[in-house]
C-alpha cells in the first residue's frame, strides 16, 4: 500500500482530530445529538472552519465543505484521497464517500474507516450488499468481552472494517483477518496502515475458516453475519451469512477447537434460535465438543416480530412500499421453524484438551461492568481448580453480602452474595454457605470450615462436608471464592 495511510494519520493528528476534541469542541448536546444520527447540532458549532472543525463536517457530520478548507485540514492530500475512493471532488467543494473517524477505549486510540452511516437526520437508510459497517454495538460488545492476554497469533474471523484486528495488533505478534468482502478487506487493510500495525495483521480473502486451513491461533475473535432470516432477498455481506437459521453460528463453534492451539480462546457475538421444541440452553450445548470448555451468556431475547423490526429497519425497508410484505414473509419463515425467539449473547470456547470439559450455559440479560473480558479469563481459569476438602480458599474483594428480615428477629429470612465486578453475580445463600464463604480467609482449609460450622450448628460433620463441598466448588466456578494465593493453580 502506499504511503497515503501515513499521511493521513499524519494530518489527523495535525488537526487533533481525536475523541476528546471532537467531544469538547461539539459539547454534550451535539456531540449527543450525533450518536443518535441528527447532524444539525453539529453543525451549528463547526462554522469557524479550522482544519478540526472541517474534519468533523466531512466525515463524521456527512456535509459538503469548501476546497480550501478540506486542502487546509488534509494539505496535499484531497486529489489522492479523491483518486482512492475517499472523497469526492465538485467545483469548490469536497464531500466524503468513506467515514473516517477516531475510536477511543481505555487503553486504546485508532482511526477507523468505514462507509458513511447512512440514514443521518432521518434520511433514506437504503445500504448496498458489500456495506462495510463501522464502529457499531456489536463490534464494541466484542471488544469488551476479547481477554487480551499477549498471544502469538490471533484470528479475526469476518474483519468487516478491520476493528478487532486493531484491537486483537495491540497485543498479538500476528493477526489474520479474513472476509468474503473485497471492499472489507481493502478497508482493513488501509486501517491497519492507518493505524501503523499493517506489519502485523494478514489480511486474507475467503469463508469462514478456509483461508487459514490447517493453521491455529492463541486466540479467536468473531461477528459473523450471525442474522436469522429466511433465504429470499438481497443478501447484506456484513450480517447475512446465506446459510439457513443459526447454521453460521453452529458452524463456528464446531469448527472453531480445531483451529485452537491448547489453551486458546475463541470468542463469539451471535444469534441463535430458540425454538419451541428445545430449550436454547439444552440446543447449545449440542454445539459443543469434549476439547473446549465453554461459558456460554444469552443477554438478551427478542420475540420474533420485534427481532424482524429490527433488522428490517436496519437494512432501511421501514416504510417502504414492500415493508408489510418482507415483514410478513419473515414472520411466516418465523412460524414455519417454529422459532418462538432469538436469543443473542456470547460463546466462549476455551481449549483445554482435558477430560471432564466444564459448561455453563447462562441467562444473565443484568448490567455488567465492561469491559467483561476479565471476568471471562478468571471463569476460565476457575473451570480448571480442583476444590477438595483440603483446599484453600479466600472470599472475592468485591463479594458483599446482603441480608433481609424482619427488624428484631434473631436471624435474617435472606442472605444474599452479591459481586460488585465482572458479571455482578448473587447468589442467595443458607446460613452455612454464607458462614463458609465469610471464613473463607486464606487461613483453614474447606473441610476444617465445614467441621467447625457443624459443630457450631451442633450438624453431622459428615452431612455437612458432603452437602457443602459441591457448594464450595460452584462458589469457585462463579467466582465467589478463589484459590489462596500461593495454592496450586488451575489444573491445565
Amino acid at each position: 500500500m502506499s504511503d497515503l495511510p501515513h499521511r493521513l494519520r499524519d494530518a489527523l493528528q495535525q488537526a487533533d482530530f481525536s475523541y476528546d476534541s471532537i467531544a469538547e469542541l461539539l459539547g454534550p448536546i451535539a456531540h449527543s445529538a450525533l450518536s443518535r444520527n441528527e447532524t444539525l447540532p453539529g453543525r451549528r458549532r463547526t462554522h469557524g472552519g479550522s482544519p478540526l472543525e472541517t474534519l468533523i463536517r466531512l466525515f463524521l457530520l456527512q456535509t459538503t465543505v469548501p476546497l480550501d478548507h478540506a486542502e487546509a485540514a488534509l494539505p496535499g492530500l484531497v486529489d489522492r484521497l479523491a483518486v482512492e475512493g475517499i472523497l469526492e471532488q465538485s467545483v469548490g467543494e469536497v464531500a466524503a464517500r468513506l467515514d473516517v473517524r477516531p475510536y477511543a477505549t481505555d487503553d486504546t486510540a485508532l482511526w477507523v474507516v468505514s462507509d458513511l452511516t447512512p440514514g443521518l437526520d432521518g434520511g433514506p437508510q437504503r445500504i448496498g450488499r458489500e456495506h462495510v459497517l463501522g464502529i457499531s454495538p456489536a463490534s464494541t460488545s466484542l471488544a469488551q468481552l476479547t481477554i487480551r492476554d499477549q498471544v502469538g497469533t490471533a484470528l479475526d474471523l469476518g474483519t468487516g472494517c478491520g476493528v478487532q484486528a486493531l484491537h486483537l495488533a495491540t497485543h498479538s505478534d500476528r493477526v489474520v483477518a479474513t472476509d468474503v468482502n473485497q471492499r472489507a478487506l481493502w478497508i482493513t487493510a488501509f486501517n491497519a496502515a492507518l493505524n501503523d500495525v499493517a506489519d502485523r495483521i494478514d489480511v486474507r480473502n475467503g469463508s469462514f475458516f478456509e483461508p487459514v486451513a490447517g493453521e491455529r491461533f492463541d486466540l479467536i475473535a468473531t461477528n459473523p453475519p450471525f442474522v436469522i432470516s429466511p433465504a429470499t432477498g438481497e443478501r447484506l455481506v456484513y450480517r447475512d451469512s446465506g446459510l439457513p437459521g443459526d447454521r453460521v453460528v453452529e458452524d463456528i463453534v464446531r469448527a472453531a477447537p480445531g483451529m485452537l492451539t491448547e489453551g486458546g480462546w475463541c470468542q463469539i457475538l451471535g444469534n441463535w434460535i430458540i425454538s419451541k421444541d428445545q430449550p436454547w440452553d439444552d440446543r447449545l450445548e449440542g454445539w459443543l465438543g469434549d476439547d473446549v470448555d465453554a461459558f456460554v451468556v444469552q443477554r438478551e431475547v427478542l420475540d420474533p416480530a420485534s427481532y424482524v423490526e429490527l433488522w428490517l429497519k436496519d437494512s432501511g425497508h421501514h416504510g417502504s412500499e414492500d415493508y408489510l410484505t418482507r415483514y410478513d414473509t419473515w414472520l411466516s419463515w418465523f412460524e414455519d421453524q417454529r422459532i418462538e425467539g432469538v436469543g443473542f449473547g456470547w460463546i466462549n470456547l476455551h481449549r483445554t484438551d482435558v477430560s471432564n470439559p466444564k459448561r455453563e450455559l447462562l441467562e444473565w440479560p443484568y448490567d455488567v461492568e465492561q469491559p467483561i473480558a476479565p471476568a471471562l479469563k478468571a471463569w476460565g481459569d476457575a473451570a480448571r481448580v480442583e476444590v477438595t476438602e483440603e483446599s484453600i480458599l479466600v472470599l472475592a474483594e468485591d463479594v458483599q453480602q446482603e441480608t433481609l428480615g424482619q427488624p428484631g428477629a434473631e436471624d435474617p429470612s435472606t442472605v444474599v452474595l452479591r459481586q460488585q465486578r465482572g458479571l455482578r453475580r448473587a447468589r442467595q445463600a443458607d446460613t452455612i454457605e454464607a458462614a463458609f464463604a465469610g471464613a473463607c480467609d486464606g487461613d483453614l482449609a474447606v473441610g476444617q470450615i465445614l467441621d467447625a460450622l457443624a459443630q457450631i450448628l451442633d450438624r453431622d460433620p459428615a452431612v455437612v462436608r458432603s452437602s457443602y463441598l459441591p457448594i464450595a466448588r460452584e462458589l469457585v466456578s462463579e467466582g465467589f471464592l478463589r484459590p489462596a494465593p500461593g495454592t496450586p493453580g488451575p489444573a491445565t
